[in-house]
């Protein structure tokens, strides 16, 4: 296993309360030795005017992932912020949930790099990204 911390599925919840992660429906729901997963439901709240799926919401669904799986990986005085990211829109989510799927490419001292995939509920790719963080210190 990857993890330098071992905070729960519920206690990573439980940090993302009272910000956009939670008002998107955003919830951490499977982990790996070295992958963590994130849903979000396609309602309202994620789509855009046509009823997909919103890119911007893609987009943030995998950067919430990754930064998430970057804190699990990052020593105890170090938080991530994300310092790129790169996502293509392969195919249109409609319904259900997405899931996102983030794995690492790069794990630095300061600087991580994960892939994230994110899938539909009949597990089609709908999108993949990169995203890069940097390890910031703790005052």
């Amino acid at each position: 296993m990857i993890w330098k911390k071992t905070l729960s599925l519920s206690q990573l919840n439980q940090l993302c309360q009272n910000c956009a992660v939670s008002h998107l429906g955003i919830e951490f729901t499977a982990q790996g030795e070295n992958w963590l997963e994130a849903t979000l439901a396609v309602d309202c709240r994620t789509t855009q005017p046509f009823g997909l799926l919103h890119g911007g919401i893609s987009a943030t669904l995998a950067e919430t992932v990754a930064s998430a799986a970057a804190l699990l990986f990052c020593d105890e005085n170090q938080f991530p912020v994300g310092t790129e990211l790169n996502i293509s829109h392969l195919k249109a989510i409609k319904q259900g949930k997405a899931t996102a799927k983030a794995t690492p490419l790069h794990l630095g001292k300061i600087h991580q790099v994960w892939q994230v995939m994110i899938y539909d509920e009949k597990m089609q790719l709908g999108a993949t990204a990169r995203v890069s963080l940097y390890l910031k210190e703790k005052c």
